[in-house]
């Protein structure tokens, strides 16, 4: 495997579907689905940390750097679920361990639901549940300052105005300004698209429908405002039988903020259930 590069992405292409990614390593395929103000190089410290072990596929989501945005203007997680199954057909992988953080909770459940026997794992980390539950005002109101922040101000604005939030009180700087600079990449349509399936998503729906035999755990930061610890147990109360790992003094952005104990929680819970053993 050559070495891994965070400047030069492989393109898998099927259809009139184009989708950027990172991989790293050889042996059982564990994917990595971002979150909503990511991209496939946030996963830097998990490519690196886990490439001795797995095969590690970080995607960049549709409409995400060069990956292709969706068709619907407001697509659903079955459209990002669906996408997912292309390319990892596309890249040969049969079963995986799959992991969502954030809105990539809400794409990783759904396809969970939907294809469970494509999976050997499940990780669900800082779940982003969705917006389907609240009120049509108050989803509307939150959709609106999204898209209104990226539009008025810019991607690199509100990176700056929204990127100091997703990290707790151990950050460093330079985990600060990783955050912001990933931020700061995003771009629309795709941004978009991802906020609307967000406003009508459901998480804590899909995950209920995840068949009892696929192992799942779910990983949050104690310090996380974004996705709270409570949001995270309320899941857990969904699926009563899901591993619950707290990380503490991190906030939403862990895998960054605390890499070597986020990437530890990985590697021995895809480990515990990998196809080898």
């Amino acid at each position: 495997m050559a070495a891994l590069s965070l400047t030069d992405p492989r393109i898998a292409v099927f259809g009139d579907t184009r989708i950027s990614y990172l991989e790293a390593g050889r042996g059982t395929p564990l994917v990595l689905l971002h979150g909503i103000g990511s991209a496939s190089r946030s996963w830097r410290n998990q490519l690196s940390g886990l490439s001795d072990r797995f095969r590690v596929i970080a995607w960049d989501a549709p409409g995400y750097a060069q990956s292709t945005p969706l068709r619907p203007e407001t697509p659903d997680a079955g459209d990002y679920a669906m996408a997912l199954l292309g390319f990892l057909d596309t890249l040969g992988v049969g079963r995986c361990h799959l992991v969502g953080h954030s809105l990539g909770t809400l794409m990783a459940a759904r396809f969970a639901a939907l294809h469970a026997d494509r999976l050997l794992s499940l990780t669900l980390s800082s779940i982003a549940v969705g917006h389907a539950h609240m009120a049509a005002e108050e989803r509307s109101r939150l959709l609106q300052s999204r898209l209104d922040d990226i539009v008025t101000i810019g991607a690199r604005a509100m990176a700056e105005k929204r990127g100091p939030r997703l990290l707790g009180s151990d950050a460093t700087s330079e985990m600060r300004q990783a955050v912001i600079d990933a931020m700061a990449q995003v771009q629309m349509p795709g941004y978009g698209q991802a906020s609307r399936m967000l406003s009508g998503g459901d998480a804590l729906a899909d995950i209920a429908r995840i068949p009892a035999w696929l192992p799942v755990q779910i990983i949050y930061g104690e310090d996380d405002v974004i996705t709270p610890p409570a949001a995270n147990l309320k899941a857990a109360t969904v699926r009563p039988q899901a591993q619950v790992q707290a990380i503490p003094a991190a906030g939403h952005a862990l895998y960054l903020e605390k890499p070597e104990r986020f990437t530890a929680i990985l590697a021995d819970f895809a480990e515990a259930h990998d196809e080898r053993n």
